[in-house]
């Protein structure tokens, strides 16, 4: 017995000390992973930046790669001053701004009541809603749909055809599934309304869960593309990411720099003025996300609350 111990002892140790180079050498290649994945992201990216704060003989030349060649602002303020791109841009806001908050108001109703077991044929229900996000009619009969509701041309066909993402709704849902019933149960007793219990008790504890959707929803319809091609004809309707595609496809000459008066319009390299425009589209998102960055975390765990 006396001998056996000091073996046992032994095995543990350097199982162990096993154990412990396994995690180290998990974490190196972890790392190691991530910061390549990193870099892939980055170059081009950087690539893009340096194209637009680089000279423009540089930029024509070729010569620009990673690093700038040169360094001018003047792309970057031609695309801050041009109309239409203001225009784009304060029509995106408008869609991440009211297009969130309809689609977040509406998609909180549908959860709570989807969370609701005990209620009638709730089961079917649920089923239908999974059933249109798995198979959905198409690209034809939405256009249709649309047009037929004289939407065409109208901010609203990007908001109204969008309300409910099933996805977010179905990890909503299960977010309001763990929410103990006896909070709402203690609410009734007060007499409050189901609206009320909503907005006055479920929706502050699943404040987390609701500022992850909204976040969802909102880079949904900043990056807003294709619906916009369908149904927006209409420059001034036309969101900031349609306007992107088409400078890049276009280049400088519908940016109408000869509107802004400025010399240097005339020796502005089309791909550095591409390039500013793409850089000052995504400044919004690289100064929210910081800020909110915590909530994707949140957002990846909502869903294994409860199933």
């Amino acid at each position: 017995m006396s001998s056996a111990a000091p073996i046992k002892a032994t095995r543990r140790i350097s199982h162990g000390v096993r154990s412990s180079r396994e995690d180290t050498a998990f974490r190196v290649i972890s790392y190691l992973l991530m910061i390549g994945y990193a870099i892939l992201v980055l170059i081009p990216l950087l690539t893009v930046l340096s194209r637009a704060i680089s000279d423009n003989a540089a930029v024509n030349a070729g010569r620009v790669g990673i690093l700038p060649v040169g360094f001018q602002l003047d792309s970057i303020r031609v695309v801050l001053l041009t109309g239409q791109f203001r225009r784009s841009f304060l029509v995106s806001l408008y869609l991440v701004v009211v297009g969130t908050v309809s689609c977040l108001v509406m998609t909180a109703l549908t959860a709570y009541v989807m969370s609701k077991k005990h209620l009638p044929l709730i089961k079917g229900i649920l089923i239908l809603y999974i059933f249109v996000m798995l198979f959905r009619g198409g690209i034809i009969p939405d256009y249709l749909l649309v047009r037929s509701l004289g939407m065409i041309n109208t901010l609203g066909s990007l908001i109204f055809p969008r309300l409910i993402f099933v996805f977010y709704m179905l990890i909503l849902k299960s977010f309001f599934e763990s929410i103990p019933e006896s909070l709402e149960e203690s609410a009734k007793l007060d007499g409050a309304s189901n609206l009320r219990i909503l907005f006055s008790v479920v929706v502050p504890v699943a404040l987390p869960a609701i500022a992850t959707i909204s976040l969802f929803y909102g880079v949904q319809f900043w990056n807003g593309f294709f619906d916009a091609l369908l149904y927006i004809t209409v420059p001034r309707l036309k969101p900031l990411q349609v306007y992107l595609r088409e400078v890049i496809a276009a280049g400088v000459g519908d940016l109408n720099v000869q509107d802004l008066m400025l010399d240097e319009s005339a020796n502005l390299s089309t791909e550095s003025v591409q390039a500013a425009t793409v850089i000052v589209s995504i400044i919004p998102m690289l100064i929210v996300y910081p800020w909110i960055q915590r909530y994707f975390i949140k957002g990846i765990l909502i869903g294994s609350v409860k199933g």
